[in-house]
């Protein structure tokens, strides 16, 4: 389990960044106030509105008492314990690390175990999801199913951006867990969590969705991760990494990764399973992810100061989504497509974009080589320009 203090970083989006970001063009006020003098990219197409188009929100009907909209409590959440016990696993590990003695400095190696969860997804061919954290850097993996069999697990794909890994064990008589969609479930949902906490395997905890949304601003990990988690106060603790989180139909709509203030604090973290489900084919196929990326520095607009906000002509008062360009890549695709410093991107290929992760994820998961429209507000003029995204160069984490 990853736990840690967050450190004040001003940059919004590491990610996306290609190595050796150009120089931000110039300063002050910059890019005019979109009068007619601004200069678009070449190959740029002008959109006729002058203003970013935002998305609209409608207004819920009026409800005369809410009362009566309220879904009641399950009586128990035993049938889901019950139906997907059997699918979750414990995992073992063993990895061998450098101690160094405080009285003589000598370095020698010694154990560590590490103890995790994770679930089955594929029963015919022993495929188990858990974290990467769990099973980075060890040189034994075990794996204990809830019948008492001990398996030796193998790697199959790791990607450390986003904490998730897969393994595999030779065993029959393995039953698959059903996977959600995350996207459907709602803040104030219930959900259910099934894992070890502490070595106390197969414990079972409930509780609500409590947020969507959260990022790496949000719960202090890898800096170079992209996160998008689901925040549950089901009751989380070391030991639950990789363990599933269920809904009330027994699907599987995250997995349980970490937690912010010590454990059980009610603030508990899980992957969302469609950013699992995206990455999992090529993980099984390739072992590892590789993404494409624009070659930016972004930042969300709402985060803009006075002055930043004029240098890019927005208006005052004026309110909009979208991620803000203040680093591009040299030589990279923004780049060569004509993007600068001060740009906006609204939407990427049609999808609008409300926030600069949003952004990142997109960019990272489109494909490289894949050509991409983008529709930027440039000092108040509104133009699309088409860029071929290149490839995610990997950065070296720190040490959790």
């Amino acid at each position: 389990m990853i736990t840690g203090s967050r450190a004040a970083v001003w940059l919004a989006v590491v990610a996306l960044v290609a190595t050796g970001c150009k120089a931000p063009h110039g300063g002050g006020s910059g890019g005019g106030g979109g009068d007619g003098s601004v200069e678009l990219p070449p190959g740029a197409t002008p959109v006729a509105s002058t203003l970013a188009p935002q998305p609209t929100t409608a207004l819920p009907p009026a409800v005369v008492s809410p009362v009566g909209t309220l879904q009641p409590a399950p009586l128990t959440f035993a049938p889901i314990a019950k139906a997907a016990d059997p699918s979750v696993v414990t995992i073992n590990t063993v990895a061998t690390e450098v101690e160094v003695s405080p009285f003589t400095h000598r370095r020698r190696q010694a154990l560590a175990k590490g103890l995790g969860t994770g679930f089955v997804v594929d029963a015919k061919n022993g495929i188990i999801l858990t974290n990467n954290h769990v099973i980075d850097n060890a040189q034994e993996i075990e794996v204990q199913l809830s019948d008492q069999r001990r398996l030796p697990g193998k790697v199959v794909g790791t990607d450390s951006r986003t904490d998730i890994a897969a393994i595999r064990i030779d065993a029959k008589g393995l039953r698959s867990l059903p996977l959600g969609d995350s996207d459907a479930i709602d803040v104030g949902d219930w959900v259910v969590a099934i894992g070890n906490p502490f070595g106390l395997s197969h414990t079972v905890s409930a509780g609500i969705i409590s947020a969507k949304g959260r990022t790496r601003d949000d719960v202090p990990l890898d800096p170079s991760g992209m996160y998008d988690f689901l925040q549950t106060d089901a009751s989380i603790n070391p030991g639950n990494s990789g363990g599933p989180l269920l809904n009330l139909k027994g699907e599987v709509v995250g997995m349980n990764s970490a937690i912010r203030g010590g454990g059980a604090q009610g603030i508990g973290f899980a992957i969302p399973m469609n950013m699992i489900k995206q990455l999992l084919p090529m993980l099984l196929r390739d072992g590892h992810v590789t993404r494409s990326a624009l070659g930016v520095n972004i930042k969300d607009v709402h985060e803009l100061g006075p002055e930043e906000r004029e240098a890019v002509g927005l208006a005052e008062g004026q309110e909009m989504n979208g991620a803000v360009i203040f680093g591009v890549s040299h030589g990279g695709p923004a780049d060569r497509a004509g993007l600068e410093q001060g740009d906006i991107i609204v939407a990427f290929d049609g999808t609008a974009i409300d926030r600069s992760a949003q952004l990142q994820w997109l960019a990272s998961t489109a494909g490289v080589g894949r050509t991409v429209t983008l529709r930027v507000q440039r000092s108040g003029k509104v133009f699309d320009q088409r860029v071929i995204l290149g490839q995610l160069q990997d950065q070296v984490a720190p040490p959790r």
